[in-house]
C-alpha cells in the first residue's frame, strides 16, 4: 500500500514563499503519477499541478502557472511543490495524490477520482 506524508506547509505573508514535500512510503515515486490538489473552506478540491511518472512533464492549473514548480526527487522518493509568490487565495488545505496507472492522464490529471492514493493534508496559509 502506498502511503504518502505531507509536509511544509504552513502560514506566511502574500508574496511569501513555501515547499511542500510528499515522502512515499512502499513504492517508488519514479513508478507514480503524482499530484498536488488544495481544497478551500466551502470550495471543491481543485487539481493544483500534477507530474508524469517519468518526471519530463508537468502540469499547473492556470492560477498558479509561473508561481508554483513541482517535481519529485527519486532518491529522496519524495514530490515536492515549490509555491512563490504565494496569495491569500492559494490558501487552502494541500494534499499529495499518487496512481500507478492514468490513462490519459494529460487529459485527466486534475481528476481527483483518478488518483488511488492519498496524503493526509496539510494547511497554507497566506495572510495580506
Amino acid at each position: 500500500q502506498v502511503q504518502l506524508v505531507e509536509s511544509g506547509g504552513g502560514s506566511v505573508q502574500a508574496g511569501g514563499s513555501l515547499r511542500l514535500s510528499c515522502k512515499v512510503s512502499a513504492y517508488t515515486v519514479g513508478n507514480l503519477y503524482m499530484g498536488w490538489f488544495r481544497q478551500a473552506p466551502g470550495k471543491e478540491r481543485e487539481g493544483v499541478a500534477a507530474i508524469s511518472i517519468s518526471g519530463d512533464y508537468t502540469t499547473y492549473t492556470d492560477s498558479v502557472k509561473g508561481r508554483f514548480t513541482i517535481s519529485k526527487d527519486n532518491a529522496e522518493n519524495t514530490l515536492y511543490l515549490q509555491m512563490n509568490s504565494l496569495k491569500p487565495e492559494d490558501t487552502a488545505m494541500y494534499y499529495c495524490a499518487a496512481d500507478r496507472s492514468i490513462s490519459r492522464w494529460s487529459e485527466l490529471w486534475r481528476e481527483a477520482d483518478e488518483y488511488a492514493f492519498w496524503g493526509q493534508g496539510i494547511q497554507v496559509s497566506v495572510s495580506s
